[in-house]
């Protein structure tokens, strides 16, 4: 059984950075694609980074340029470094791994305000 659990939300102001952490416990196939998604109030579930099993990263274009997306040779520990951080990035962050099951932490919230 796969679980996965986020850590490093909070409340910061708008250009401070934050560093969230996904957790992942159970066995981890080599073809597992990772991804970090977020959830403001009233919208829908967006990716905003992903990891391939090769390796490939790609961004949304929101969070270009300011995220980074980074992951433990294990892949047991994802990463995501926010910096930058803008008032339209709060949001419920989710952890995402794809091994043929989707799987999805709880989530972390991270509030940018002023």
């Amino acid at each position: 059984q796969v679980q996965l659990v986020e850590s490093g939300g909070g409340l910061v102001q708008p250009g401070d950075s934050l560093r969230l952490s996904c957790v992942v416990s159970g066995s981890i196939r080599r073809d597992a694609a990772m991804a970090w998604y977020r959830q403001a109030p009233g919208k829908q579930r967006e990716s905003v980074a992903v990891i391939t099993s090769g390796g490939s990263i790609y961004y949304g274009d929101s969070v270009k340029g300011r995220f980074t997306i980074s992951r433990t040779n294990a892949k047991n520990i994802l990463y995501l470094q926010m910096n930058g951080l803008k008032p339209e990035d709060t949001a419920i962050y989710y952890c995402f791994l794809n091994q043929g099951e989707n799987y999805w932490g709880q989530g972390t919230q991270v509030t940018v305000s002023s």
